[in-house]
């Protein structure tokens, strides 16, 4: 099949190259990349990863954290440890 659609977006430069990093890694372009996220959503008929809204409670903490409000752990070790799981 003649591959002739175009797909144009804008992204952050940083995240784009990040993105490209990995993508070299894996041996793919970014249009291979493309290609492939595009085919699983068509075999899985929607997006081929688990995407949520999130809860009452975790958007609270959300809007906590986007205020300078709320605590900051310095590993998810400390965080356990407070919560005594």
């Amino acid at each position: 099949m003649s591959k002739t659609a175009m797909i144009r977006a804008r992204t952050e430069p940083e995240l784009k190259e990040k993105a490209e990093n990995i993508f070299n890694e894996l041996g793919l372009n970014q249009t291979d990349a493309i290609n492939l996220f595009y085919r699983q959503v068509v075999l899985q008929h929607g997006l081929p990863f688990l995407i949520k809204v999130p809860n009452a409670t975790t958007r609270a903490a959300i809007e906590e954290v986007r205020r300078g409000e709320g605590q900051e752990y310095a590993s998810v070790d400390e965080l356990f440890a407070e919560l005594d799981i």
